[in-house]
């Protein structure tokens, strides 16, 4: 009997993630700063901007993890009510991951992630005995005890978690460990300059003698704020269908993701077309080159010359990304 394709089994700490790339984009401790705001003024200009700023790349992680076999089960533990997590959900259903609720017992409050997702986790294992590898998306050093269980029964360990904010247990604790910031598509945006960053802390200059100040009327009444703007909600309709140009666009993208995963894997310049292929399916089960207008797999990666190049002077094709 041939051997089986690896299966996988992926768990998010969901929250852990999000907190500590916002500290990695923001500087040591912003979250914990900006906890009470980002709960209260979530239509706050300067707080959606340092959001958007350190938005996570859910599709990163989800590919990286389909480098290592088929996504059996696919969960990420928040407290999906949450506006800071809840711009993510479609992002995650469209990826087929499972969305665990969790409320915190109290405001700011732990949301037990770290229980739950371990016993999850122990459970599916003895369920699902056919798992052979476990993917734990976290930092926090409460799963070193996890991971080191997924091993002795038998499982690959691969953790990733964000640089600077992951306790160095638990990488040790895994069979592999990776940085998010390192996975293929991920880009660290550049930590604005402090003068920068203080602008918002300057006290504005005062007014000239004689001149109304905008905290009181000439009467002695305080002036009323100018009504905010309505924040856009997404549409609920489905979204327009995208263009060839879109999705030929996309699928170079994912082209290169998985050229650069492959590379890592196997530490080779060139590979083998049929093995970059079959993780471009894992990694978007909905692809297809014929979709797109081309006859064969080979067509579609000639018609991305600026991403990969291949060679097909042997019986076995090969390709390999352009740059490396």
């Amino acid at each position: 009997m041939p051997e089986s394709t690896p299966r996988v089994a992926v768990y998010l700490d969901f929250d852990n993630i999000v907190m500590s790339w916002y500290d990695r984009v923001h500087g040591r401790n912003s979250y914990s700063r900006d906890r009470q705001r980002i709960a209260e003024q979530t239509t706050d200009p300067e707080i959606a901007q340092r959001l958007t700023a350190a938005t996570v790349d859910v599709g990163a992680i989800i590919d990286y993890a389909a480098s290592f076999g088929t996504l059996v089960l696919t969960r990420a533990y928040a407290d999906w009510s949450s506006p800071v997590n809840a711009v993510y959900r479609s992002q995650l259903v469209a990826r087929a991951v499972d969305l665990v609720q969790l409320f915190p017992a109290a405001a700011y409050a732990k949301n037990g992630a770290d229980i739950r997702l371990a016993v999850d986790a122990v459970e599916d294992m003895f369920r699902l005995p056919d798992l052979t590898h476990v993917v734990i998306v976290a930092g926090d050093s409460d799963y070193v005890p996890l991971a080191q269980r997924c091993k002795r029964l038998g499982r690959f360990v691969v953790g990733v978690g964000v640089a600077g904010s992951t306790a160095k247990s638990l990488a040790a604790a895994c069979d592999q460990f990776d940085s998010y910031d390192s996975l293929p598509g991920v880009t660290v945006p550049t930590r604005p300059k402090a003068a920068a960053a203080a602008v918002s802390t300057v006290t504005a200059p005062a007014p000239p003698t004689g001149t109304p100040t905008t905290e009181a009327a000439p009467t002695g009444r305080r002036r009323k704020k100018p009504p905010e703007e309505p924040i856009a909600e997404p549409a609920d309709d489905q979204p327009e269908e995208p263009t060839e140009e879109q999705l030929e666009g996309t699928s170079a993208v994912l082209l290169d993701r998985a050229l650069r995963l492959e590379n890592v894997r196997t530490d080779e310049e060139w590979l083998h077309l049929s093995a970059v292929k079959n993780l471009l399916k894992r990694m978007d089960p909905s692809f297809s080159e014929k979709a797109l207008g081309h006859r064969s797999f080979s067509d579609f990666v000639k018609a991305h010359p600026d991403v990969a190049e291949i060679d097909e002077s042997t019986n076995i094709v090969r390709v390999r990304l352009v740059g490396r």
